[in-house]
């Protein structure tokens, strides 16, 4: 590896570390698969020609993450609707990604996953229509809160307003699904 593209990697895993982790590690049970597949995207990186020749590396990383996400999630031996769910630090229970995209024939998680979408949508419907814009934007589009302030000309801090109100009135509805898999 030459010393330019060792200082490329170095700068790039610099800039985008932090971001990156927190981006994974919402979407994963443990601090430990974060890191396991942070590590996966580096090694990703590491293996490219010329860094300098991608047009967005940004984009590039966090495409490779979702990838290095899916992929962990498939290779999951267990099927149980506990494995699905996690706590955040904060207490606050997620329905991880896995569960939305698997595609597994397990009916017990079918079922689920129809009545997990059916009151999502419900719950969605109940929201005032700026919050449901910016909680879809952001969740489901991957635009940041920013690029949703100046898309919109709001206010940043409107907008992390709105979405805050949408995801504790999101939390508080589907809490239910929550505590029956729990018990």
């Amino acid at each position: 590896m030459s010393d330019q593209k060792a200082l490329s990697i170095s700068k790039t895993i610099q800039q985008f570390s932090q971001n990156l982790f927190g981006f994974v590690r919402g979407k994963v049970k443990s601090t430990e698969d974060a890191e396991d597949i942070l590590q996966d995207v580096w090694y990703q990186l590491t293996k490219l020609n010329n860094i300098a020749e991608l047009e967005n590396v940004s984009g590039w990383l966090y495409e490779v993450a979702r990838n290095k996400i899916i992929d962990k999630s498939r290779k999951k031996k267990s099927a149980a609707l506990e494995d699905f769910t996690y706590e955040s630090d904060d207490g606050v229970f997620n329905f991880k990604e896995v569960l939305l995209l698997d595609d597994s024939q397990n009916p017990e998680l079918g079922f689920f996953k129809e009545l997990f979408w059916t009151e999502f949508q419900n719950a969605l419907e109940e929201l005032p229509p700026a919050q449901k814009e910016v909680f879809l934007l952001n969740e489901m589009e991957d635009m940041t809160l920013q690029q949703i302030a100046d898309q919109s000309g709001e206010n940043l801090k409107t907008i992390i307003s709105r979405k805050g109100y949408a995801v504790k009135h999101l939390r508080k509805r589907l809490n239910y699904l929550y505590e029956e898999l729990n018990h």
